[in-house]
């Protein structure tokens, strides 16, 4: 079981870092470049959609240093779920419309990848070591 979980937490900092990383880019070209973006899927639109997936961008990445340095994972496992409820009511919870470049294979693929994501970032218990005594002769 011990191998699931770090599997699970693996893919959770792999698969989280990467989306927040793919979200500061997005975001930072679209700022600079004063494009606006359209992802449908997001309750946000134009230029505060783009300020918004910054500000996600840096939580995720600072949560995610957070976590792989033992500290507050609960955080993470925060953002995770964020992340999980935001995709999911984007895209099967809404009115999106699944076009040619974006399938709803492709979408069904990102929601399960969040889920994992989401599961190994549950922040488990660490199991304690039992206490040694010296033995005494």
């Amino acid at each position: 079981m011990g191998i699931i979980k770090a599997l699970l937490r693996l893919f959770s900092y792999f698969f989280e870092g990467l989306l927040a990383l793919v979200l500061l880019v997005i975001s930072l070209l679209s700022i600079v470049t004063g494009a606006e973006l359209n992802l449908g899927f997001l309750p946000w639109k134009g230029m505060a959609l783009s300020h918004w997936l910054l500000a996600l961008a840096l939580v995720g990445l600072i949560t995610l240093f957070m976590a792989l340095a033992g500290k507050l994972r609960w955080l993470f496992f925060l953002w995770c779920l964020a992340v999980f409820v935001l995709l999911v009511r984007g895209l099967l919870l809404s009115s999106q419309r699944f076009a040619p470049p974006v399938t709803f294979k492709t979408a069904a693929y990102l929601i399960a990848a969040s889920f994992l994501g989401m599961i190994g970032s549950w922040p488990w218990a660490r199991r304690r070591e039992p206490v040694r005594r010296p033995m005494k002769w």
